[in-house]
């Protein structure tokens, strides 16, 4: 999973033409909330993007380097925060793929949120849609993780995808030694999410 960093996982789908002077390329930040190697969240967003339908980009951002917020900063904000913020600014729309701590969102994945969400007024997150998918070994599939995040983004003005809901459970048993995920009925989960967020973002971004 190395050169992922800034780069699209599915370049076979860019596409650069135009119709009625926009690109009908969906781009799309990807937050991945778990940033240990070996990271399941990491492997799902790897799958998510190999099943996105053509004229869909996904893009992991990077969130392992920012340091944590603090508003003394914002007048000169530190490289990395200034590069994230630029990453999330230039995409169409947000995924969210993330586990649970503790019943609620990983603190590295909060302190993303909270320095996109700033200075205020200067928030790269509204009006982008998005949606979140929690994976998880347990059986509850990140459910208090995956609320908790909906609660913050709504407030942060961004349109959340409310079906198909997606808590993934038993992921330790759901991808081989490659990342490759081995389940049919979990690609087949995954293959429709993703289609179901395309025309989320479709409705969202029209006109």
């Amino acid at each position: 999973m190395t050169g992922v960093r800034g780069g699209y996982l599915n370049p076979t789908h860019r596409r650069t033409e135009k119709e009625h002077g926009m690109s009908t390329t969906q781009k799309v930040a990807v937050l991945v909330g778990s940033i240990r190697k070996d990271s399941l969240n990491r492997k799902a967003a790897l799958a998510l993007a190999a099943l996105a339908p053509a004229g869909m980009e996904l893009q992991i951002v990077e969130i392992n380097e920012l340091g944590l917020y603090n508003q003394d900063l914002d007048q000169s904000p530190p490289p990395a925060w200034a590069a994230f913020r630029a990453q999330v600014n230039a995409a169409d729309a947000v995924l969210f793929v993330s586990p649970e701590y503790n019943r609620s969102v990983p603190g590295v994945l909060k302190n993303a949120i909270d320095v996109g969400s700033r200075p205020y007024g200067q928030s790269v997150w509204s009006g982008k849609p998005g949606a979140v998918m929690s994976v998880a070994p347990g059986a509850l599939g990140g459910f208090g993780a995956n609320h908790h995040l909906r609660q913050s983004m709504v407030f942060l003005n961004v349109p959340m995808m409310q079906q198909p809901e997606a808590y993934v459970g038993g992921a330790a048993n759901l991808f081989d030694e490659t990342g490759a995920n081995t389940n049919d009925g979990t690609k087949k989960f995954f293959e429709n999410f993703i289609n179901a967020f395309s025309a989320w973002i479709k409705v969202h971004t029209a006109g």
